[in-house]
């Protein structure tokens, strides 16, 4: 039997930062990951966004530690050297979305996001000369970040302090035994298993966190949210962007409208979209959901994609899109309900000592992984 102090059950951005968080702390840290390399879930195929904090309802979780988690990754990022741009983006709106947008400003300005400002068309087209719109929000603190690098930073950050990665490593069964908990930890490469003790329990398994959470003995059913899932596509534009900023139209029911982000590399896409899925089966569930879904993109959205891209870049070439990435967010809600707030549980919600679940954690989670580590650890000490 093993014993640690602190067990943090997924090695995306959000467990990386909180495995960080505590070995600065002076706690001793293992991270149990069940693939053969840390960050290769929700994590390696998002959009690599740093939002500024706009989209949230005011007072909820993922307003403040979107804003808060901004200016912390901001200053991680410039300290530790990772690859990032201040890349600024358009929110862009027709006539008839103007109550919308104003909407969303306001909602914005709430937030703590001090540096919006509203822009007629022209003016965003003196930005942005290809953009067709009536009026836009213009965010100079969104930005773009090479997600690859800032986990590494983080990893090695954590095992600086003396953390230690365990990949192959699936948490399949937790438990409360007297002041500690005992884990079953499956070694995945040589179908062993090893009881594994803790103080502290991290689930941030993300696509898989619900799915531990059934396996944890005395967790009420009535603490564990129904599974959802929602893939994103993204289309990839060939050749060169007209555009140096970010682009974004008024949001939709369940994402942000198919946008136009830019990665390090200067290469540009429009997504995601939002595509609902199944239910997994319980043999998914079992094997594990990184490897359940389907990442491939299917050649028919491409016209979906044009057709939502030409309402404010009328001047798209045909033919001009090709398949991109596409990435699965874990969801609290389905199709047709309100979006839901990050869902962070800690002693105080379900009565078990030294256990914290992060269901839910989608966009802004990037953003928010600094702001979300520090909350964690307050929950538990």
């Amino acid at each position: 039997m093993n014993k640690v102090d602190v067990l943090v059950v997924g090695a995306g951005v959000i467990g990386l930062a909180i495995a960080r968080e505590f070995a600065m702390a002076g706690r001793e840290v293992v991270i149990a990951e069940c693939q053969v390399n840390a960050g290769t879930g929700t994590s390696a195929r998002n959009s690599g966004v740093i939002h500024a904090g706009i989209y949230y309802p005011t007072g909820s979780k993922k307003a403040q530690w979107c804003v808060r988690g901004r200016h912390l990754l901001y200053e991680y990022v410039e300290r530790h050297h990772v690859a990032h741009r201040r890349i600024e983006k358009l929110i862009v709106a027709a006539h008839g979305e103007a109550d919308r947008l104003e909407a969303l400003y306001q909602t914005g300005i709430a937030n703590g996001v001090d540096d919006l400002v509203m822009l007629t068309g022209d003016q965003a087209r003196g930005l942005e000369p290809a953009i067709d719109c009536d009026l836009a929000i213009h965010s100079p603190s969104t930005g773009i970040i090479d997600v690859h690098e800032l986990m590494h930073a983080l990893l090695g950050d954590a095992q600086a302090h003396g953390a230690m990665l365990a990949v192959g490593s699936r948490c399949a069964r937790a438990e409360r035994v007297g002041s500690v908990w005992q884990v079953e930890v499956s070694d995945t490469a040589a179908v062993s298993d090893t009881l594994v003790t803790c103080d502290v329990l991290i689930n941030a398994a993300g696509l898989d966190a619900i799915a531990l959470a059934r396996n944890i003995q005395g967790l009420g059913a009535d603490h564990i949210p129904p599974m959802c899932f929602a893939k994103g596509n993204y289309a990839r534009l060939q050749g060169r962007s007209p555009f140096s900023r970010l682009i974004y139209p008024v949001p939709v029911p369940g994402g942000l409208g198919t946008h136009l982000t830019i990665d390090m590399g200067g290469q540009a896409q429009f997504g995601p979209d939002v595509q609902w899925l199944d239910a997994p089966t319980a043999e998914q569930i079992q094997r594990g959901l990184i490897n359940a879904f389907d990442y491939s993109v299917d050649e028919t959205r491409l016209e979906r994609f044009a057709r939502d891209v030409r309402t404010w870049w009328p001047g798209l070439p045909d033919g001009a899109l090709t398949v991109g990435y596409a990435g699965v967010r874990p969801k609290l809600v389905g199709p047709g309900q309100p979006a839901a707030d990050f869902m962070v549980q800690g002693p105080r919600d379900h009565d078990l000592p030294g256990l914290v679940n992060l269901f839910g954690m989608e966009s802004p989670g990037l953003t928010s992984c600094l702001a979300i580590a520090q909350a964690v650890r307050g929950l538990v000490e």
